[in-house]
């Protein structure tokens, strides 16, 4: 991986991952058999080496597609961040599900502005793990994982270095 530049053409991940959906069934399918914690390790070790190389406030694609999920905590720290009751941001920014779940209401998150968070210090749970790379269990997320392999630079460039490396055909 020494000469390795990472892929952050949008479009063109975009393109290669709808050309090679079979292909990466395929991958999925070849994890699958592969041991789990020595997968985590290759993870984790592609994540620590490609992360540092892509900027993610030149892309903010997660920030413009993804539908967040936040908890009562979340949204009570944010609202009183931004100096509003519970139920005026509530009303403003969430969208509330039967079973209590509660997501933003509207992409992109209105939080964004110059492909940078305004609420940095306060961004929810889900927004902080994102792409999750660093957690243990990958092959369980594989399914969010290929969700986000077109939109994520970072998941495109590590999964690509993992076939790469695992010696994928």
């Amino acid at each position: 991986m020494s000469h390795f530049i990472p892929q952050t053409d949008l479009q063109q991940i975009c393109d290669f991952a709808r050309q090679n959906e079979a292909n990466n069934d395929r991958f999925k399918t070849f994890l699958s058999e592969k041991n789990d914690a020595e997968v985590d390790e290759l993870v984790q070790e592609l994540d620590a080496l490609i992360s540092p190389t892509i900027s993610c406030t030149d892309c903010g694609n997660c920030c413009k597609s993804l539908m967040v999920c936040l908890n009562e905590g979340e949204a009570t720290a944010l609202a009183g961040h931004l100096n509003q009751t519970r139920e005026a941001f509530d009303a403003e920014y969430l969208e509330k599900g039967s079973n209590g779940m509660m997501i933003m209401n509207r992409m992109p998150c209105p939080f964004l502005a110059d492909n940078k968070c305004t609420v940095y210090e306060y961004r929810f749970e889900g927004c902080r793990e994102f792409p999750a790379l660093h957690l243990p269990h990958f092959k369980r997320r594989l399914f969010t994982t290929f969700m986000h392999y077109d939109r994520c630079p970072i998941i495109f460039n590590v999964v690509e270095q993992i076939k790469e490396r695992m010696d994928f055909k």
